[in-house]
């Protein structure tokens, strides 16, 4: 099953609602006016883009059906895809593994699918022919460096870790060297994700950054954020806090296929200007898939 076609299945709770919503507004209104515009920026807020990303959608749709002449609301909604697409095409959608070894940092709040996100995305690196390290900077929470040598082991990656408590920075360096010695294309780092304590975190976070920088000093570096897609405008807030804190380069959203709102994906990219790089729509390690912008707009739409 190709993008497409998962995106669409994992897409079908945000759809259904788009379909009762938009789907009327395209159907219910005989002509392109203030009333059909209303409506439509009433649903993409419903579908989570956000007040702010679903006022500038309806604006540059006004735009472009005044200045390409646009009589229907079938080319309107054609219209309305291009804009989306647009706004999603951010930055390269690829992780950049141009050196090796290549580092990604991950980070996100506590329950957002982080580990199992580094272990599907060290499982299609590893298949990909990639020599993988794990690298287990989670030391807070019970469990975690566990969770990290189940996926090493499924996905046949190497894994670095210390005892629960341990410092995470002290982890990172002990991987570093690691991966030198084995000679590894891509070190994922997993990191702890503790917002309630701000402070720790931005400390702990540039302390993690300031070992990669001297000890990789030129390494592609990737800062990957993993947002929970059912949390809506609760992912927007925390993808703000935390690209203060760590300067994401990237965005995964998981769960995507749990929720109504898929539209967050929209809001992220647009608000924040950083590319969505990975999707995820279900439980294994092939339904995290790397972002294209057209196909998920056409399988929301």
């Amino acid at each position: 099953m190709g993008f497409f076609d998962k995106i669409k299945v994992g897409l079908s709770k945000t759809r259904d609602t788009l379909a009762n919503t938009l789907g009327s507004v395209f159907t219910g209104f005989s002509e392109i006016d203030d009333d059909f515009y209303d409506e439509l920026e009433e649903c993409l807020i419903l579908a989570d883009l956000g007040m702010d990303t679903a006022v500038k959608a309806t604006d540059q749709l006004r735009k472009k059906v005044r200045q390409e002449h646009l009589k229907t609301t079938e080319e309107a909604k054609t219209a309305l895809k291009e804009i989306l697409v647009e706004m999603l095409q951010v930055g390269d959608t690829a992780l950049n593994l141009s050196t090796s070894p290549a580092v990604v940092l991950v980070v996100g709040v506590n329950g957002v699918g982080k580990t199992t996100t580094i272990g599907k995305i060290a499982t299609q690196l590893v298949s990909e022919g990639k020599n993988v390290l794990l690298v287990a900077g989670d030391t807070f929470r019970a469990a975690a460096a566990d969770q990290l040598e189940i996926w090493a082991q499924r996905s046949g990656a190497s894994i670095v870790r210390q005892n629960e408590g341990a410092d995470p920075a002290s982890v990172v360096f002990d991987g570093i060297q690691s991966a030198k010695a084995k000679g590894a294309d891509v070190i994922l780092i997993d990191t702890a994700g503790r917002l309630h304590n701000k402070q720790n975190l931005m400390n702990e976070l540039g302390k993690i950054n300031r070992i990669v920088d001297r000890e990789l000093p030129d390494a592609a570096k990737e800062v990957l954020l993993v947002l929970d897609g059912t949390t809506g405008q609760n992912g927007l807030i925390q993808a703000k806090e935390f690209s203060k804190i760590a300067g994401v380069t990237a965005v995964a959203l998981t769960k995507l296929d749990g929720t109504a709102k898929g539209g967050i994906v929209i809001a992220v990219a647009d608000t924040l200007q950083i590319p969505v790089k990975f999707v995820g729509v279900g439980e294994k390690a092939d339904d995290l898939m790397p972002f294209e912008a057209a196909e998920f707009v056409e399988a929301l739409l």
